[in-house]
């Protein structure tokens, strides 16, 4: 029993049929039946029932799936981290403080089995939630969605609900939620004229709006506290004394997401990511 014939049992299982699970291996269907019915050959039962229609697992079929899925993924993760330990370098992106939402679960987890491998972090500005991966400047990154996405993987580790960051002498201040059709005659804080279009639409409420330019968090507190600007936030993050976040009612939630390149990401990207879902936030 090898790993290999272990994956084409799990495939045909998962598919309930030789020739989905042939196409789903790139394989033909004939060395697929041999495999299988080696592979019970070897521990002497019969794995599953066949059908016209298809096939599905018998009761040793179903406990062998259970095992199988476990050895499978412990198997992935041993060749992670023996691939990893030839790493030793990972650059790290984040937005404002998505980082420090993850907090130092993450962090105590991936030293704890990565120990030898050098970590950068690289804050980028609001004009690139992608925080270097499409530019190459950042093997993975822990940012905020919804962003132009095409070549990139997700995964989603928390939604957040999105709040109107205003002055707390402002009168909209005083209000326990904020519609987007309340905020319409008011200057709010712009990211720049390069900012991912799907980013910079879904920050700016799907309008054109008028006002200062910003590119970091900072930027924006301070385009509220001197010019009693207005714009959109991540509702829980933490505030500069004088600034007040109103929930907004008709906004998607913000997610907080690790995002990496979708082509070919090395094993010490692979393991960061596997962690971090592992970990939450």
């Amino acid at each position: 029993m090898d790993l290999r014939t272990l994956r084409y049992f799990v495939t045909v299982a998962e598919e309930r049929h030789f020739g989905r699970a042939a196409a789903r291996l790139h394989m033909t269907q004939p060395p697929l039946s041999r495999a299988i019915r080696g592979l019970e050959a070897d521990l002497g039962v019969d794995l599953f029932e066949r059908t016209a229609q298809g096939v599905s697992p018998t009761a040793a079929g179903v406990e062998l799936l259970a095992e199988a899925k476990v050895l499978l993924e412990h198997a992935d993760q041993v060749r992670d981290r023996v691939a990893a330990a030839a790493e030793s370098t990972l650059v790290i992106g984040t937005l404002a403080d998505s980082a420090e939402q993850l907090g130092p679960r993450l962090v105590a987890a991936f030293r704890a089995r990565h120990p030898k491998v050098t970590v950068r972090v690289r804050e980028a500005d609001f004009s690139d939630p992608t925080c270097g991966l499409r530019s190459g400047l950042a093997d993975v990154a822990l940012t905020r969605a919804p962003f132009d996405d095409t070549g990139i993987s997700t995964h989603t580790l928390r939604a957040d609900p999105v709040s109107v960051l205003v002055r707390a002498d402002d009168p909209l201040a005083t209000r326990e939620t904020l519609w987007l059709r309340d905020l319409d005659d008011r200057p709010w804080f712009r990211l720049a004229d390069v900012t991912d279009p799907v980013w910079a639409a879904y920050w700016s409420g799907g309008k054109d709006r008028e006002g200062p330019k910003v590119r970091t968090a900072q930027e924006c507190f301070q385009a509220v506290r001197w010019n009693s600007t207005i714009g959109l936030m991540p509702g829980g993050s933490p505030l500069p004394d004088g600034l007040v976040a109103v929930p907004l009612a008709d906004q998607p939630p913000c997610e907080l997401v690790i995002a990496w390149p979708s082509a070919k990401p090395n094993s010490l990207v692979r393991s960061f990511v596997r962690i971090a879902v592992e970990t939450g936030p």
